[in-house]
């Protein structure tokens, strides 16, 4: 018998539905904030791990990183409930030789989508119209007066699984479309309806930037003082990756000078914010809670890709997701020894 565990999170019906009609494979659950003798007595005895991709819903003893490795020694694998994966130490997963999983894509469409509604309200001053209209009287249409986004230029930091949608939905929009990405070659880059340039040229001519590539140590604090200087007086910014690719901080300073016109921001460095966030309070900043890929359709497609993901990998099948792949033929030789 295989055991998957997992935390109480919202997690979609259709991951205990499709697990269900796997003969060999019992799906156990824990309260986050319950009796953590209850949570141990399970993980230590864990298979495999589904885990939130948001590290501010998962308490940071039942993170995926070297302590939780050490105390459960049957560990096959981690299995992330999202593209992301800040919840799980991929280095330290890959030392002990358990298999990460990812569901990369699952959410892109609502995270683009989620992103152009972003991009469509602040050029259009759409939630301040709304602000103000509710709670004064006295100012003109003028004073809210947006701007088209047909034949701006759009900078994507990053062209994976969303930046490449909302390539294809800014092109719907007459966007130009711009990318810096390292990971992609610069002819994979047009191919996903982009002009491939690096970061600094990217920053100089776009109207509107936005932010779609991982969190990790080459990106943490990526869009900086610096960075912010480079970009075009009065522009746009959004950021429906992670928290912490943008310094908050020099985001404020910019949009305090104008250097950054207006913001949009889903994710924060503290989910959420405390209601003291200077960035909340400044009247240029739409923000919405790490919910551009809180969609019904993403989570069920979540739920159902982590399920066949693991129901695959635990038949010894190549699963089409994984973040640390070299582990792949360690795992089916620990798999195999598990299943006696």
């Amino acid at each position: 018998m295989f055991r998957i565990v997992r935390a109480n999170q919202k997690l979609h019906s259709a991951f205990t539905e499709r697990l269900s009609r796997e003969p060999g494979i019992l799906v156990e659950q824990f309260d986050r904030e319950g009796s953590a003798e209850h949570a141990w007595s399970l993980l230590t005895r864990a298979h495999a791990y589904q885990i939130s991709a948001a590290r501010d819903e998962v308490p940071k003893p039942y993170h995926a990183g070297a302590e939780l490795l050490a105390r459960c020694p049957q560990l096959l694998c981690v299995s992330s409930g999202g593209a992301g994966y800040d919840t799980v130490d991929v280095d330290a997963c890959t030392r002990a030789g358990v298999l990460v999983l990812n569901q990369a894509g699952a959410n892109a469409q609502s995270v683009a989508e989620a992103t152009l509604g972003l991009i469509i309200d602040i050029t259009h001053r759409l939630s301040l119209s709304d602000r103000r209209l509710r709670r004064e009287r006295g100012f003109t249409r003028e004073d809210l007066m947006g701007e088209e986004i047909a034949g701006k230029t759009l900078g994507l930091i990053g062209i994976g699984h969303v930046g490449r949608t909302v390539a294809r939905l800014a092109a719907a929009f007459g966007m130009r479309v711009v990318a810096c990405d390292p990971l992609v070659p610069p002819e994979e880059v047009r191919q996903r309806g982009a002009e491939p340039l690096e970061l600094d040229a990217l920053l100089q001519c776009s109207d509107i930037v936005s932010v779609h590539c991982p969190r990790d140590s080459s990106t943490l604090g990526l869009m900086n003082d610096a960075a912010f200087s480079s970009m075009k007086r009065g522009a746009y910014f959004v950021n429906t990756a992670r928290g912490g690719i943008h310094d908050q901080r020099a985001l404020l300073s910019a949009l305090q000078s104008g250097q950054v016109r207006a913001a949009g921001l889903d994710v924060w460095e503290l989910e959420p914010p405390p209601l003291d966030d200077p960035l909340l309070q400044h009247e240029s900043v739409v923000a919405t809670y790490h919910t551009a890929g809180v969609t019904t359709e993403a989570r069920a497609r979540i739920a159902l890709w982590a399920a066949d993901q693991l129901a695959q990998a635990f038949a010894g099948v190549t699963p089409p997701r994984m973040v640390n792949p070299e582990v792949w033929p360690q795992f089916k030789l620990r798999l195999a020894k598990a299943a006696g």
